[in-house]
């Protein structure tokens, strides 16, 4: 416009580097692009949506929450294809997102909290499967127990084998408290739904109890969000994503997936949690500062229950059917169901340890151990024929073969006496059991059959041999060289008996 005064509207544009149709627009609006309406007063193409969208508009006053995707494919179903073709559905969208911005219904807010430290701790639980972890090249099924400090991001994850239950959130949350040093407040968790499924009324107000006991023998609050409002309990859901992330990532330097057994896998969890917690010490340290103090011990963390010991040397928990020793038959256990194992109580004394089985509502369980029942079997070798958990019985897939081999290749009688003779062999020691059963694999691998005799002489202990000793009388005549040292009055030895 400096130019213009001086020069034609041609010039002057070329001048100030730009067209003269350009120039013609400035002469009639000075007003610059950014200061004028947008919205154009006219098309620049026919609108492809002028026939359905009085139908589409009516789909969205009538039905909130319906998305642009099912209206498009009801216009399409109502109106021929010409006059909802494909190419229009982004069309559509647009001109949906625009009216629901324009006249839609109010979204919800999230509005941001302030923390404290010192003030909540949250927990939930999160199916870490899709890791790929391996325990001795077997899948593992698993998931994590994860414990949050809100303020400082201070966290503790434990592995867990089943669903959500009491054990696994007292066991879980205690571990976290008791390695944290101190307590908070509150503690939040979500609604436990998993952890309710298929319980009765009963069971459900047991679990809601004992949870309460638990946060009161800590002094924490026990809070919990709404069923279905995740982002109640946000500081926690959203770091499960964090570090099942990271556990990701820790895995593929490690190069490998699997772990020689679970508490190997334990172990490289803390570690990535101790890793983490250690890039935020300076808020963990402000917010331990907060803590309250831990109470002088640790509560339950387990599930009681009351079994009797059958005939057959078992008892039934959660539809898993667990071996015991013979001797207990006859009386009834308290069985601390834990997360990961059971421990069997006769009165206050501890008779028996076992890992826990998991099994679906439908199915049924097992976990035998062959030490429990041997005794008998030696004396009655022909009941494991047609035994009904037989085949839980053998310790390692090496017997499994061995019964295989021997039940197809020989009597059944004979088959049913040498398998109870190695498993008698292999019961005297953990070590002769791994030894036996790679001794038997090789032996089945060269197409023999086992000598028992033999087996039994190279595995069983060897008595350690006995060798006479003979040990001479004392000589009663040196005790009169001490004599001397007592004073008088003493005695003295002559001829193995004793002077006055």
């Amino acid at each position: 416009m400096s130019q213009r005064p001086n020069h034609t509207q041609a010039i002057a544009a070329a001048k100030s580097g730009f067209s003269e149709r350009t120039a013609r627009r400035l002469d009639h609006d000075l007003r610059l692009p950014s200061q004028k309406n947008p919205e154009r007063a006219w098309r620049t193409r026919t609108d492809p949506l002028t026939e359905v969208w009085p139908r589409a508009l009516e789909m969205l006053k009538t039905m909130p929450g319906i998305m642009a995707v099912t209206i498009f494919e009801t216009l399409q179903e109502e109106f021929s294809p010409d006059a909802v073709p494909d190419t229009v559905r982004r069309t559509l969208e647009r001109r949906v997102a625009d009216w629901q911005a324009l006249n839609g219904a109010d979204k919800e807010v999230f509005f941001p909290q302030r923390h404290e430290p010192g003030q909540q701790a949250q927990s939930d639980f999160t199916v870490a499967d899709a890791l790929g972890v391996t325990i001795g090249g077997e899948p593992f099924p698993h998931r994590l127990y994860h414990f949050r400090l809100v303020y400082s991001g201070w966290e503790h994850a434990h592995v867990i084998l089943g669903g959500e239950s009491f054990s696994a959130v007292a066991e879980g949350m205690q571990d976290a408290l008791w390695k944290l040093g101190g307590t908070t407040v509150e503690h939040r968790t979500d609604s436990l739904s998993a952890a309710y499924k298929n319980l009765a009324r009963d069971a459900q107000l047991d679990f809601t109890s004992r949870y309460k006991d638990l946060c009161d023998h800590y002094g924490m609050t026990a809070t919990r969000n709404n069923p279905g409002v995740a982002n109640e309990n946000g500081s926690i859901e959203s770091s499960n994503l964090h570090i099942k992330r990271r556990l990701a990532q820790a895995l593929l330097r490690r190069g490998s997936l699997d772990f020689e057994s679970l508490d190997d896998y334990r172990r490289f969890v803390d570690g990535i949690c101790d890793r983490h917690n250690a890039r935020r010490k300076a808020l963990v340290a402000e917010e331990r500062e907060k803590l309250r103090p831990l109470p002088k011990r640790r509560t339950t963390d387990f599930t009681k229950v009351t079994v009797p010991v059958t005939r057959n040397s078992t008892i039934s928990v959660d539809r898993v059917l667990y071996s015991v020793p013979s001797r207990l038959i006859g009386h009834k256990l308290e069985v601390h169901l834990y997360d990961d194992r059971l421990v069997c109580f006769y009165g206050a004394t501890s008779v028996a340890t076992m890992e826990r089985v998991r099994v679906n509502r439908s199915e049924r369980g097992r976990n035998i151990d062959y030490h429990h029942v041997i005794g008998t079997l030696r004396r009655k070798p022909q009941a494991l024929r047609n035994l009904l958990y037989r085949d839980s019985l053998f310790p390692s897939a090496a017997y499994s073969r061995a019964w295989s081999v021997l039940n197809a290749g020989m009597p059944t009688r004979l088959a049913c006496r040498i398998m109870v003779t190695l498993l008698d062999i292999a019961s005297k020691d953990s070590s002769v059991e791994e030894a036996l059963g790679q001794r038997l694999d090789a032996i089945f691998d060269a197409g023999k059959m086992p000598d028992p005799v033999a087996l039994m002489a190279e595995f069983t202990p060897k008595d350690p041999r006995v060798t006479d000793i003979t040990i001479p009388p004392p000589n009663i005549k040196g005790y009169n060289d001490l004599l001397p040292l007592m004073g008088t009055g003493a005695s003295s030895v002559e001829g193995g008996e004793l002077l006055p």
